[in-house]
C-alpha cells in the first residue's frame, strides 16, 4: 500500500481548513454586506449648524417699509413654511408685515444685520435640536401643540410660547439703548458674534465668545433684538 506524499498531506490539510473556514467566510462576507446597507441608511449628521448654508437675506427699502426679497428661499433652506418665519420676524422686529409670493415686507427701516438676527433666532427655536444640536427636525403637532422632532437622534420636545409670567418679567429685565449691562455669551451668531439673552432680547455682542461674562453698551434696538460693542 502505498504511502500518501507530504505534499498530498499539506494540500489535504489546506482544504480541510478551507472548508472549515467556508461557513465563517461568507458569514463574514454577508456581515460586511448588511453593515455596508445599513451605514447608507444612516442619515448624514456631521457638520452640526454649518451644514444650513442659508442665504443672507436681501433687504430692500420700499418708503415707509422695507422688504425681505428671498424671504421664501430662506424658509426652503430650513424646511419651514414662509409663512411660518414670517410672523416669527415680525414679532422679533415688533412690527407688522406682509408676505406676498415669497417675499416679506415690514412697516419701518431694517438692514441685513437685522433680518440676520432675526434668523438666528429662529434658527435656535424652531430648527436646531436641543439635544444633539442637528438641523434634521420637522415641526409636527400633538394634541394642538406645536413639537420639534429630530430625525437625527429622535428627541421630541414641545415649542412653547412665552406665557404671561414669563412676558411680565422679560419687561422688567428690558434693554435700553445707550446703556451698559454685564451679561454672559451664551452662544454665537451665524457671523460669529456673541450672543446674551437679556429678559426677551437676544443680544449681539460682537468680538465676544461663548463663556465669557463680558460688559456691553447698547448701540441700537430692533424689537427682541439688541445690537451691542463691548463696554
Amino acid at each position: 500500500m502505498d504511502r500518501p506524499q507530504a505534499s498530498d498531506r499539506t494540500t489535504a490539510n489546506n482544504d480541510s481548513r478551507t472548508d472549515l473556514r467556508c461557513g465563517t467566510l461568507v458569514s463574514c462576507m454577508d456581515y460586511e454586506s448588511s453593515l455596508d446597507r445599513a451605514m447608507d441608511e444612516v442619515p448624514d449628521i456631521g457638520g452640526g449648524q454649518e451644514r444650513l448654508q442659508i442665504p443672507d437675506p436681501q433687504p430692500q427699502k420700499d418708503g415707509a417699509f422695507t422688504r425681505f426679497t428671498n424671504l421664501g428661499d430662506v424658509a426652503d433652506t430650513l424646511s419651514r413654511e414662509s409663512e411660518h418665519l414670517h410672523r416669527f420676524i415680525q414679532r422679533e422686529l415688533g412690527t407688522s408685515g406682509k408676505l406676498e409670493d415669497g417675499r416679506g415686507r415690514y412697516n419701518g427701516t431694517f438692514t441685513q444685520t437685522d433680518f440676520d438676527a432675526a434668523i438666528d433666532a429662529y434658527v435656535d427655536e424652531y430648527v436646531l435640536c436641543s439635544e444633539c444640536g442637528l438641523p434634521d427636525t420637522r415641526l409636527v403637532r400633538e394634541d394642538r401643540t406645536p413639537m420639534l422632532r429630530c430625525d437625527a437622534c429622535g428627541a421630541f420636545r414641545p415649542v412653547t410660547k412665552r406665557s404671561t409670567a414669563s412676558q411680565q418679567q422679560h419687561q422688567q429685565e428690558a434693554v435700553e439703548e445707550g446703556k451698559t449691562y454685564t451679561v454672559e455669551i451664551t452662544g454665537t451668531g451665524r457671523k460669529g458674534d456673541g450672543v446674551a439673552e437679556k429678559g426677551e432680547y437676544t443680544i449681539f455682542v460682537p468680538g465676544a465668545d461663548e463663556g465669557d461674562v463680558v460688559e456691553i453698551y447698547i448701540k441700537n434696538i430692533s424689537g427682541n433684538l439688541a445690537f451691542a460693542r463691548l463696554a
